[in-house]
């Protein structure tokens, strides 16, 4: 059975849980590969509605075994209050496995987050101040904490001491803040290993071992392609590759073993934080889009950018991502609309462009080209087959498709982990 890796296509909150609840019964393994819990998704079953936000959401999902990648960057105590929260409500989480390799988020990485956003002024990128940015950084800096180092105190402490001599003159001098101590940080880091160490393993060879037993492996991206490092919107933009290479070089498993690229897209578009958005709606129908669709962040509470579907961003994610199948969420929060404009293309300076522009610049100023389609008004939420929604939403989601990269595989209907219309097999 093949690797599948679930990305989203937009700029986040794209409903990616939706496709992993899809696919439950089949996966063995979800893996989350990449980013920390810097953005969070929600997962109604029933009446119950969970709100994850570094676990992945396959932890939900009985039989299947949720992985922490070397990829990810680990808030400890977040990662904690998550499983106690969970285990509060009757969910079992002894399956978890947590890599070895991957970084773990400091106080110290919290707090340079919020100062130096703080300092950018006008220029600040949005961050959720949770910590991910530093944290990446010093991975890159190699003067990261990895979670194996909470296994032995004395590199544990020679690291901490090394991370902290550049960071304390920071933020003295620079942001006006107190020094943090070494024993500070390795007492409260050494205060988690013994809870922490039945979790860990070498989960790069957990799950090659596991695809060569035949098993399904479900690599679920955090944030998306528009806000991947390298081909997302640099600088307003995560600090980790979101799209579906990231998958590789972020859990230790080759390419070659991925086979299934799934995008996921909403029948409009959202994002968070700063940085271009061509169909950015700042009326009442950007304003309908965000309470109907309860558009708020997971993890921040903020309200989302609301604004139409973008087909050359869906494009962009099919070319990035090899993406073999699109899963669009939220139809339903279209219902009621006249009239609804997707973009088809941009004019940059009285030119008609229809990919995204390698500028940044042109992006920024991109006006979108806009094709109306017809509207519907019937409730498309008990839906289950596409030959059960109403004629102009049909007519919508193929148009969308002809012009998206990809084919639409998927059409989420409503909130409810069941209310999908299903056109063709994920895993086929």
């Amino acid at each position: 059975m093949p690797a599948v890796v679930i990305i989203g296509a937009q700029w986040g909150d794209e409903g990616k849980g939706k496709a992993t609840d899809l696919l439950g019964s089949r996966i063995d393994y979800v893996v989350k590969f990449n980013g920390g819990n810097n953005a969070g998704h929600t997962v109604v079953i029933g009446d119950e509605k969970y709100a994850l936000h570094l676990l992945p959401s396959g932890i939900l999902t009985e039989g299947v075994v949720p992985v922490i990648a070397n990829g990810v960057v680990i808030d400890i105590e977040v990662l904690f209050d998550e499983l106690t929260a969970l285990r509060a409500r009757g969910v079992d989480v002894s399956k978890l496995v947590v890599s070895a390799n991957a970084h773990v988020i400091t106080q110290y990485h919290r707090t340079l987050d919020k100062v130096t956003e703080r300092f950018l002024g006008k220029r600040q990128i949005g961050t959720t101040g949770r910590g991910i940015g530093p944290s990446y950084a010093d991975k890159i800096n190699r003067v990261g904490i990895r979670i194996q180092d909470l296994f032995d105190e004395n590199i544990l402490r020679q690291k901490v001491e090394g991370a902290l001599h550049q960071k304390n003159q920071l933020l003295v001098k620079l942001y006006n803040r107190r020094a943090i101590s070494v024993d500070e940080i390795v007492d409260d880091l050494l205060s988690y290993a013994d809870r922490l160490r039945p979790l860990v393993a070498d989960t790069g060879l957990l799950l090659n071992e596991a695809l060569d037993a035949g098993k399904t492996v479900l690599f679920e991206g955090g944030q998306a392609t528009m806000l991947d490092v390298d081909h997302g919107t640099y600088p307003f933009v995560t600090s980790s590759n979101s799209t579906a290479g990231g998958a590789a070089t972020g859990s230790g498993i080759g390419p070659g073993r991925i086979e299934r690229v799934i995008g996921i897209v909403k029948a409009y578009t959202t994002r968070v934080g700063s940085g271009p958005f061509p169909t950015e709606l700042l009326d009442e129908s950007g304003e309908f889009l965000r309470n109907k669709g309860f558009e708020f962040g997971t993890t921040t509470g903020r309200p989302r950018r609301t604004g139409w579907y973008d087909a050359p961003v869906a494009r962009y994610s099919a070319r990035v991502n090899g993406i073999t199948d699109f899963v669009m969420t939220k139809l339903d929060v279209l219902t009621g609309l006249a009239e609804i404009p997707v973009c088809v293309a941009y004019e940059v300076d009285g030119v008609r462009v229809n990919e995204v522009p390698v500028s940044q610049s042109d992006f920024h100023h991109a006006v979108p080209i806009y094709e109306n389609f017809p509207g519907w008004t019937e409730d498309i939420s008990s839906a289950r087959t596409f030959e059960e929604l109403p004629k102009a939403a049909q007519e919508y989601v193929l148009a969308i498709e002809a012009i998206s990269g990809s084919r639409i595989s998927a059409i989420g209907v409503g909130p409810e982990r069941d209310a999908i219309v299903v056109r063709h097999d994920l895993l086929g």
